[in-house]
């Protein structure tokens, strides 16, 4: 008689054991189908569902013209309408990282290690994705996603800058985005601004009145 207590306490241990472990492996199992979950939505950051395509000009603020990719070499002397001008910018869902592609040349903007602005026709890598940062003056500054404090900049004859001799306040480093030449979105007209070549201000871009 003695015994029946022990042989019931060691059952109920018995079970207790068996209850835990099963619990754990379905806490595992969970926890595996979450990882699964989050990898398969995130590990891709170039998936077209995590993915915004624009085209438009970029106006630089020292030349008065627009950046233009002409295959490896990049310039910022692009008339308006030109079709090296014309930029395919891929964004991404999350955060305000972007990759800048010529719809002509189909080449990247991408920056060296030595800070040299070059195009590239593959702009899957690190150095070809820029960081937009929106400045109080309407103006927006694209910063390099890989080398921190360096920026895309032209000097005044349009020539790429390079990044090491870059920061945020100067102008050779602001831009404005623009839509292409006779082509305006309606949905997209609050993102753009217009430059005069003369005062070369920023103004919100209003629908043309028609003249009596």
């Amino acid at each position: 008689m003695s015994l029946l207590p022990s042989r019931f306490i060691y059952v109920c241990l018995h079970f207790l054991v068996l209850y835990f472990q099963l619990q754990s492996v379905e806490s595992q199992q969970s926890s595996a189908d979450f990882r699964f979950y989050i990898e398969n939505h995130t590990r891709n950051p170039d998936d077209l569902s995590r993915k915004q395509v624009r085209i438009y000009q970029l106006y630089s603020k020292t030349t008065g013209k627009h950046v233009q990719i002409l295959g490896k070499k990049i310039n910022a002397n692009g008339d308006d309408g030109d079709k090296n001008a014309l930029l395919v910018v891929e964004t991404e869902t999350f955060g305000s990282h972007i990759r800048i592609k010529g719809k002509e040349s189909e080449h990247y903007i991408c920056m060296t290690e030595k800070g040299k602005i070059v195009g590239r026709p593959d702009g899957r890598k690190q150095e070809c994705v820029f960081v937009e940062e929106f400045l109080e003056n309407n103006y927006t500054a694209l910063v390099s996603a890989k080398y921190k404090e360096w920026y895309l900049g032209f000097n005044s004859k349009g020539r790429p800058k390079k990044g090491s001799k870059t920061t945020q306040r100067q102008q050779e480093a602001h831009f404005m985005k623009r839509p292409p030449k006779g082509r305006l979105d309606p949905l997209e007209e609050f993102r753009f601004t217009t430059v005069t070549k003369r005062t070369r201000r920023a103004r919100r871009l209003k629908p043309n009145s028609k003249r009596n």
